[in-house]
């Protein structure tokens, strides 16, 4: 009687992996079968969303099904990423993640109500870019020497605007005030496009921003860049130097990325990874980011969650030297 039973229960449970695997099967041979929902966790206008509206449309057209872009800053990236966390996992709701939301806020906040790297599918990386130390075109500042010069010459310091608390932009100063000893005032922002636009109003003084959300404005000499954070120059401004080549070893670079619930099926994961790729491969899309001072970075899933842990592993040893602290 117990060897029977056992025989059953070892052939139910059988049967019903099998079922699982068919049905995830099935989800991904029908997938989509309706219009797609890509979280951006910035404001709109910014280079996060101007990323992804052009990837989602070259998808789009392969799928031949809509993809809608939806807005939901906050907490550089949390608000957006708790979405996804509860979201459920049939693909049809993403996030595009960055190297604050995926890298940055696993140490920042103690009190994270989200794994990044635990409670999220990796689908494929989109591209990485430079940030660059920016001041208004009416600004006396010329380099990112005159601009230590000039904050140790007040003693209140600098006003400078971030993405949000948490990001890239945010920590920059913190740790530019820490190795130069000046004082920088942090004023953040819901997202790239609204603190470009303060700095042109001169609401604050300088930002670190992403090249890709910035290069117009510099181009139609509205914003004078003074050095990007990179160890190498940009393609799109050659002739721009590093911050590096004033503060040695000062080096960093930016990603963003498209994630999934967890647990939502490989299958589906697979094939969304598939069809972002390709759209990526796109010379026309290679040629718009390039124009952007971005450069695309394609991978598998399985590529994706390595670059992620180990971007969650450096950016941690950074947030502690820099003693950040959530605001």
């Amino acid at each position: 009687m117990l060897l029977g039973s056992l025989r059953a229960a070892l052939i139910g449970a059988i049967c019903l992996f099998t079922a699982a695997q068919s049905t995830a099967v099935l989800a991904a041979e029908t997938f989509p079968s309706r219009p797609i929902t890509i979280l951006v966790p910035f404001a709109a206008g910014g280079s996060s969303d101007v990323v992804m509206r052009l990837v989602s449309r070259q998808v789009s057209e392969s799928i031949g099904r809509p993809i809608i872009i939806e807005n939901k800053p906050g907490g550089a990236g949390n608000t957006a990423a708790l979405v996804i966390k509860n979201a459920a996992p049939d693909g049809y709701t993403l996030m595009m993640g960055h190297t604050g939301s995926h890298a940055i806020n696993a140490t920042l906040y103690p009190d994270l109500k989200f794994d990044p790297v635990r409670d999220f599918m990796p689908i494929a990386p989109l591209i990485s870019f430079n940030n660059v130390l920016i001041v208004p075109q009416e600004s006396p500042v010329k380099s990112a020497a005159e601009l230590v010069a000039l904050a140790k010459s007040k003693p209140e310091g600098l006003t400078y605007g971030s993405q949000g608390v948490g990001t890239g932009g945010h920590l920059l100063g913190i740790i530019l005030a820490k190795r130069t000893g000046i004082q920088l005032v942090h004023v953040p922002y819901r997202g790239g496009a609204p603190a470009i636009a303060d700095l042109l109003g001169g609401q604050v003084q300088v930002i670190f921003d992403v090249l890709s959300e910035s290069i117009e404005f510099i181009r139609a000499g509205r914003l004078r860049p003074l050095a990007v954070t990179t160890a190498v120059r940009s393609e799109a401004l050659p002739d721009l130097p590093t911050v590096g080549d004033f503060l040695p070893g000062y080096e960093t670079s930016a990603w963003f990325g498209v994630g999934a619930p967890r647990n939502t099926p490989a299958a589906i994961i697979d094939k969304l990874n598939k069809e972002i790729n390709a759209g990526l491969a796109d010379p026309r899309i290679k040629a718009r980011f390039a124009d952007l001072g971005a450069a695309v970075f394609m991978g598998s899933p399985t590529d994706f969650g390595k670059f992620m842990s180990e971007e969650t592993e450096k950016w941690g040893k950074v947030v502690k030297f820099a003693g950040m602290k959530p605001q």
